[in-house]
């Protein structure tokens, strides 16, 4: 007894979690879930394109505000792409994305070839058509081949059915679009596994090497070219051109003389460098009552970059080169070096308490007995450079997705579902029609079939069961 009353409840417990995991299964393979993944996706890919990706913590404390700041840091955006939820998503897309395509996909968009009550569609008809039964099923056949339609026929319990489909093919247009984000996510992963990119700056006369190539660049020369322009506001000065003549050292050992100009990147062992900035460094002479410092800079500065005066609380800032001082110690608008300088930034502590315009090879005391000077300028070129070795998956993918879109969006499939079944000395020729996107978006194109079907014979107009545009 205790088996039997067992049974029941056990069935009922199968039955209760066979449910909960359909429901589960059901709302993991949503259209509006997946959507709503794809935009947390989008939002976090949105993150990484804006929030500089793999600087050092101090980057972020001076480029940003604290606040800002720190929750890059404590969220650890400054390497989303590399992040556990960025992952994560991505991989609950792809599983969702196949969840969707077997569970609700496959068989909504191929569905199987069987027997249906054609009285049960809304695109339905009935057409009377007189002859022998083996004449009349070849009418019918004629009639749908005649019009583009791929003809099969089965039989189901003893009753032959016909079935016509047009655009049977374009089916499969979702899926297509799935297998183009495939191969999309595909290339995301391997840049995620073996891309990498970064920025660095070379002065003129000297070197630098990537560090995850080791591939070398001397920057041999830096050109640029800044022209004025007359508006209706004033002269504006334009950048033209920038121009860095290098020469490059390849993982193999070989050197070569190259050149990296705006808009026309250098491509080397597979990885793209990118004219991206430039600008004037600046060495310093520190002294303190006439004698230099020890801790004084060693070569020359970028903007942006300080020191310390000696052990005092000071410390000054290479903030910005200035092409033109103006009449009255002013910044002119001429960006170009016809009487250069640089404008120094003082701080006590983490407090600003001035700046000041210094012309170059001039130079300025600054109380205590210290004193510093600013030599003559050294161009430095900014390149940028990435190493994607995704880029043509993404590219083939993009394409596949856009083509599965344009299939799914501009081809209709339709299936009719044909029954020939005796009326006295006549036969009625039952006619049912399905689509993917629904019944209403193909009424007049049914309608048109049917009025076409119904001259085949000579028989009075049969009556159709097509319902009314909304």
């Amino acid at each position: 007894m205790s088996t039997s009353a067992a049974a029941p409840h056990g069935l009922n417990l199968r039955e209760r979690a066979t449910g909960a995991i359909n429901d589960l299964l059901g709302q993991l393979s949503n259209f509006w879930f997946g959507m709503s993944l794809l935009g947390v996706w989008g939002l976090l890919t949105l993150i990484g394109v804006v929030v500089d990706q793999g600087k050092d913590a101090s980057f972020y404390e001076q480029n940003y505000t604290p606040a800002l700041a720190r929750v890059v840091l404590r969220l650890h955006l400054d390497n989303i792409y590399h992040s556990p939820a960025y992952l994560g998503i991505v991989g609950l897309i792809l599983a969702c994305m196949t969840l969707a395509t077997f569970w609700r996909v496959i068989p909504t968009r191929l569905p199987p070839l069987r027997a249906i009550k054609l009285e049960h569609v809304p695109l339905s008809a009935t057409v009377n058509v007189r002859g022998d039964e083996r004449t009349v099923r070849e009418r019918v056949e004629a009639f749908f081949a005649a019009r583009g339609w791929e003809i099969r026929k089965r039989e189901f319990g003893g009753v032959e059915w016909t079935f016509a489909d047009k655009h049977n093919w374009a089916r499969r247009g979702v899926l297509v679009a799935h297998v183009g984000f495939v191969i999309i996510a595909a290339g995301t992963t391997l840049y995620w596994a073996f891309g990498y990119s970064g920025i660095t700056s070379v002065l003129a006369g000297s070197s630098v090497k990537i560090p995850e190539n080791g591939t070398t660049f001397t920057l041999d020369r830096f050109r640029y070219r800044i022209d004025p322009i007359r508006t209706r506001s004033g002269i504006v000065y334009q950048p033209i051109d920038y121009v860095s003549d290098v020469k490059v050292t390849d993982k193999s050992g070989r050197t070569t003389a190259r050149q990296i100009r705006v808009n026309h990147p250098l491509d080397v062992d597979g990885t793209d460098y990118y004219q991206a900035s430039y600008g004037f460094a600046i060495p310093f002479v520190v002294t303190k009552d006439g004698r230099p410092l020890p801790n004084a800079p060693q070569g020359a500065l970028k903007e942006g970059e300080g020191f310390q005066l000696g052990r005092s609380e000071r410390a000054v800032q290479y903030a910005k080169f200035v092409g033109t001082i103006g009449a009255g110690n002013t910044i002119g608008a001429d960006p170009r070096p016809n009487n250069p300088g640089v404008l120094l930034n003082v701080f006590d502590g983490n407090q600003n308490i001035g700046s000041v315009l210094v012309p170059l090879e001039r130079g300025i005391d600054l109380g205590n007995g210290y004193r510093v000077d600013a030599g003559r300028y050294v161009l430095y070129s900014g390149i940028q450079y990435r190493h994607d070795p995704g880029i043509p998956l993404v590219g083939i993918g993009a394409f596949v997705l856009l083509a599965g879109l344009c299939i799914s969006f501009y081809f209709l499939p339709a299936r009719l579902y044909v029954r020939v079944d005796q009326a006295g000395d006549a036969w009625n020729v039952g006619v049912a029609a399905t689509t993917v996107k629904g019944y209403d978006i193909y009424e007049e194109q049914f309608e048109a079939l049917v009025r076409d079907l119904e001259r085949v014979d000579a028989a009075p107009r049969a009556q159709t069961a097509v319902p009314a545009l909304a």
